[in-house]
């Protein structure tokens, strides 16, 4: 230790003068060093130097690590505008050689190019270890202690165990270091496994068994009673002879046992220094933990299976005036206040009947025809307001069966949303728009602007003072908002939340038919649509009020005149009764429950729906 701790601190001098000491970096240094922020400033002092090509390679890098930062988004689609900027001076500076790797190789694996699959993931499995090694070796930084001054000072076994232990949990985390990508927040889930699991299957296919064998018996090290594998083992060993010696990977075996060891350390400390840890592999053996913490983390995992199913009890008995009607997503899970998602408030069959409803006024024009779109000029922009569509169905533009269900399904979220948020009080409508966007085609290369900015809908946002004023031009008036989407074929076009800042975001929707996505009309909830890149997506777009002077006039004219048709009828609905019944009927059943997945309990292609094959975990706060 005294002669390790010599060495490094001649390196040390050599490298930093004056003393070492003078170097250390903060925790928030280094927490801005892991988001990029020096790209950050980087891009704005080459630009106003103007080097354009290094400013470019700046703000890309950025990005990559940022993708939800709006300001740089903006920043990097005036790049791309600007002459003289060369397109490969977009790339990213920090860019990891793993993941590069890894994702080429996963393409072509999945496309069952399994020569090219094997030198990719050979390739990145390889530097996945090289980036961890690194990564192992800067854990053995300072002690670092954010209670350090209120704290009692250790004496010496006290502080070599802490500073010892801290050391080894670092290295513990690394895997998930190596295994997030630039940009995300979560893992990809057994990463080092997954490499070994995919390349199996992939040398297997061209022919190389002995390879094959090596990578399942490898795998196994980590997960020793997994049965298909431990089958293909068996396979193995018969077609290459019962002499041959299948044995695993020199490096696997060590980086295993390794691993092994720090865990047994650190659950020592969990059990008997009152250190907390948490695993970052799934591979852990159950024996490895102490009896003691196995029957808290039952307890833990027991608890949260009661708290799941005391929501899904209240969901059932919730105040929702439809039956069938599902919460997907309330304010916690969404990180804000007064948000929430439905699904199931309208049938496919509705939706589509919706969806005719806006072909048919395109084609009828008459105040509906495609214009550009008042916030990007990538994408058409279409309208329809529930009195438009009375007009278009007396003139027989549009059937009135579809007119009639626009006025339903606006009345029907409606009633959800009231019950929801407001139970007793009553909405009135403020406005109601049926509204599709479409991309431009040969427009959208190099897109980074948004399809509807960031803005809340009854105030004005002012990001840098961190208020948004209640005055005109804003609908100061409006309480509650609401979109009902209808469609999901198209790219791009989710509605997402953001701080005040409108640049951080805290929640993403993804449109789909039937969803209804609710939410107070404040500056508690800024929001925004991300580009629609590919296709049309239509959706209705509700705004709702407390106060009855600002009710929506329109609707009691169209009201009025689906009045008049069914009295002209002599029946209350005419010839569409049949029809609307059905629609309307239908949006407030529960739907047949979908049939279950086919167990994967057959060993098939990794990556096709076994657990262990590389997934994405489930982002803490997405997306």
């Amino acid at each position: 230790v005294l002669q390790r701790a010599g060495c490094l601190q001649r390196c040390l001098g050599r490298r930093l003068r004056p003393a070492p000491s003078a170097h250390r970096a903060s925790r928030a240094v280094r927490r801005d060093f892991e988001r990029r922020e020096p790209y950050n400033y980087l891009q704005v002092a080459f630009f106003k130097l103007k080097k354009l090509d290094q400013a470019v390679s700046a703000a890309h890098t950025f990005f990559v690590a940022n993708p939800q930062h709006l300001q740089m988004r903006e920043d990097i689609e005036k790049y791309r505008r600007m002459s003289g900027v060369k397109a490969d001076s977009f790339q990213d500076l920090e860019a990891t050689p793993h993941w590069e790797a890894y994702e080429t190789g996963v393409q072509h694996y999945d496309a069952d190019e399994y020569l090219q699959a094997v030198a990719r993931l050979e390739e990145s499995l390889s530097e996945a270890l090289s980036a961890l090694e690194e990564c192992r070796a800067l854990c053995e930084g300072p002690w670092e202690d954010e209670d350090e001054e209120e704290k009692m000072q250790p004496g010496l076994y006290e502080a070599i165990a802490a500073h010892y232990i801290q050391v080894l949990k670092c290295r513990q985390q690394c895997v998930l270091e190596i295994a997030t990508k630039p940009g995300r927040i979560s893992a990809t889930e057994d990463f080092i496994p997954s490499h070994l699991d995919l390349l199996h299957f992939a040398y297997s296919q061209v022919g190389n068994q002995t390879l094959a064998a090596e990578c399942a018996a490898s795998y196994l090290l980590f997960y020793p009673t997994d049965e298909p594998m431990l089958e293909k083992m068996k396979q193995y060993r018969t077609e290459l002879g019962e002499d041959a010696a299948v044995t695993a990977r020199q490096s696997i075996q060590h980086y295993v046992q390794r691993s092994l060891m720090e865990k047994k350390l650190i659950y020592y400390a969990v059990e008997h220094l009152g250190e907390t840890f948490n695993d970052p592999d799934l591979w852990t053996p159950d024996e490895l933990i102490p009896e003691n913490l196995k029957e808290k983390y039952r307890e833990d995992q027991e608890k949260q299976k009661q708290e799941t199913l005391h929501v899904e009890e209240r969901e059932k008995r919730g105040p929702l005036p439809f039956e069938g009607i599902a919460v997907t997503m309330d304010s916690q899970q969404m990180n804000g206040t007064q948000r929430v998602v439905f699904d199931r408030v309208l049938t496919e069959s509705e939706c589509k009947d919706l969806l005719r409803l806006t072909e048919a006024a395109g084609e009828a024009g008459d105040g509906y025809r495609a214009r550009r779109s008042p916030h990007t000029p990538h994408e058409r922009f279409e309208g329809l307001t529930v009195l438009k569509a009375m007009q278009l169905a007396q003139n027989g533009d549009v059937e009135w069966r579809d007119a009639k269900l626009l006025l339903q399904a606006s009345e029907k979220s409606q009633k959800i949303i009231e019950a929801y948020f407001t139970p007793g009080k009553k909405l009135h409508f403020s406005f109601t728009h049926l509204v599709c966007r479409t991309a431009i085609d040969g427009e959208q290369e190099g897109r980074m602007d948004l399809s509807h900015p960031v803005h809340a809908d009854n105030c004005l946002l002012d990001p840098e003072g961190q208020e948004c004023w209640k005055e005109p031009p804003a609908y100061v008036y409006r309480d509650y908002s609401g979109i009902l989407y209808l469609n999901d074929d198209f790219q791009g076009g989710s509605l997402f939340f953001t701080e005040m800042d409108t640049v951080t975001v805290t929640a993403e929707v993804r449109p789909k038919c039937g969803r209804l996505v609710a939410f107070s009309s404040g500056k508690e909830n800024p929001h925004g649509v991300w580009a629609v890149s590919r296709g049309r997506r239509c959706a209705i777009a509700l705004w709702y009020t407390h106060s009855q002077e600002h009710a929506e006039q329109e609707r009691v004219k169209a009201e009025e005149l689906m009045q008049q048709r069914a009295v002209e009828q002599d029946r209350p609905d005419g010839d569409e009764q049949q029809g609307t019944d059905r629609s309307s009927r239908s949006s407030s059943e529960p739907r047949a429950p979908r049939r279950a997945t086919k167990p994967a309990e057959q060993r098939q292609k990794p990556g096709s729906g076994r657990k262990q094959h590389p997934k994405v975990l489930q982002a803490r706060d997405e997306l």
